[in-house]
């Protein structure tokens, strides 16, 4: 069978049949918050290199960033909390802050935050967004990574519109986002021909790029070169690899990954593109855009800033390729790409035969699709790979769960909740591996609130 046809292909050395739940591995569970707001933690990367800190932002429900104000983090050991950022003039329309993560080599937060003259007319948007970063030890300085600037003549290393979901390379120095053009946005309103479509991104230190603000605080500076680094189209052929929207996106590896003729690539992103099957049917596939080692470099007749009816475009030498060729593609909770460390092995969320959610892996050079989970229920949330590769955490009937990644086995790792109480949101190890962080409501005389939760060795 090929994996161009049919259902995904379970990989051979896997059990036929569900595994027996008779892993060793225990954890205990500890509550962290308690106050009466939101603690909402990023589906990745929420732990300080050194795993003594949580950060998250305060929504209280998922699509609340826009009306969200603070960005916190609080000691898993003892319980203090610590404001780091606060909005100035925040409203229901923004500015709003949310989707933080932790670099994973030094005590600095990055997050989402709209732009800062956000009002009832022009409110928090899709394209109306950037990347700040906190050093914690400098709580209240916003540092901002991604320059933009809305006004012609546009400038390369800036974008147009806004950043989301930012996640860093291992070694810290890259970081990937999704991105939306708020050019196109505007255009798309009178030119029916025109959509923003959604691409990612890529913002690295290759110096910093400046940009006047007129006043508006519609543009900003930024420390870092940023660029878009996928490519996408509004008609994708039926049947061709075409992409009209390019999402949830992951490193590959902590150190890239080794390629089919043997060469080693150091930088990579794994992500969803939405193709057209033969049938005119979107389908979200796995892709992986291989980046070149300089993302300042425009290829020929392609500026990198757009123009003002053309989005930015990749820099010379970005490859994008897909992966897999399946009936129904990745499908379930919405999820990020993750890959193992050794970048050997990209996981996704697709359906088995039967309906149920489960994970599977497939190599980024293609091949084969393995069946890497063999439950009952459906997986509910987003995963990620232990750091040592061993294990992926996630949840499904209202536990969070781990699976043994070489046999399939898997364990409960709590007890079977409520749906009001269930594990929400990123189920993250710590860089240490010992501890697993999770999001839960819990219901009070005050109201119901996300609290984080950690599950400790």
């Amino acid at each position: 069978m090929n994996s161009r046809i049919g259902w995904l292909i379970l990989g051979a050395g896997l059990q036929t049949c569900a595994p027996k739940p008779h892993l060793t591995m225990n954890f205990t569970e500890k509550q962290l918050t308690f106050d009466t707001k939101g603690h909402t933690i990023h589906n990745a990367q929420a732990f300080s290199p050194s795993d003594e800190w949580l950060v998250y932002d305060t929504r209280n429900v998922d699509t609340g960033i826009g009306s969200t104000g603070s960005i916190e983090m609080v000691n898993v050991k003892t319980g203090e909390i610590k404001v780091l950022y606060q909005t100035e003039n925040q409203t229901e329309f923004g500015p709003g802050v949310g989707a933080v993560t932790f670099s994973p080599t030094r005590n600095r937060v990055l997050f989402i935050h709209g732009i800062r003259n956000a009002n009832r007319e022009k409110p928090y948007d899709f394209a109306r967004r950037t990347g700040v970063a906190i050093d914690t030890d400098q709580p209240g300085k916003p540092i901002f990574l991604d320059a933009r600037d809305v006004t012609p003549p546009f400038t390369p290393g800036a974008l147009r519109g806004g950043t989301h979901a930012h996640g860093w390379s291992a070694d810290g120095q890259w970081i990937s986002f999704t991105y939306n053009d708020y050019p196109l946005d505007r255009l798309s309103k009178t030119n029916p021909a025109v959509k923003d479509l959604r691409v990612v991104g890529v913002m690295a230190p290759f110096g910093k790029v400046t940009v006047t603000d007129d006043g508006s605080r519609e543009n900003n500076a930024g420390e870092l070169f940023s660029v878009v680094v996928t490519r996408v189209t509004e008609s994708p052929k039926p049947g061709s690899d075409e992409i009209d929207k390019a999402f949830d996106e992951g490193w590959m590896g902590l150190d890239g990954y080794r390629k089919a003729d043997g060469s080693w690539q150091k930088r990579a992103l794994a992500f969803q593109g939405n193709v057209r099957n033969r049938e005119g049917k979107t389908v979200a596939e796995i892709f992986v855009a291989d980046l070149p080692d300089d993302l300042t470099k425009a290829a020929d007749g392609q500026p990198l800033e757009g123009t003002e009816t053309r989005r930015p475009n990749p820099p010379k030498g970005v490859q994008q390729r897909r992966i897999t060729f399946t009936e129904h593609g990745a499908e379930g909770p919405r999820h990020w790409l993750r890959t193992t460390p050794d970048g050997s092995m990209i996981g996704f969320l697709a359906k088995d035969p039967s309906g149920t959610v489960q994970l599977f892996g497939v190599s980024p050079n293609g091949g084969p699709i393995r069946q890497l989970t063999r439950q009952p229920f459906s997986i509910q949330t987003t995963f990620n790979f232990s750091p040592d590769g061993r294990w992926v955490a996630y949840a499904a009937d209202n536990s969070v769960f781990i699976t043994e990644v070489a046999t399939g086995e898997f364990k409960r790792l709590t007890p079977r909740s409520s749906d009001d109480e269930q594990p929400r949101n990123g189920i993250v190890w710590s860089n240490k591996g010992d501890q697993i962080a999770y999001n839960r409501y819990v219901t009070t005389e005050k109201g119901r609130f996300l609290q984080l939760f950690v599950l400790e060795k």
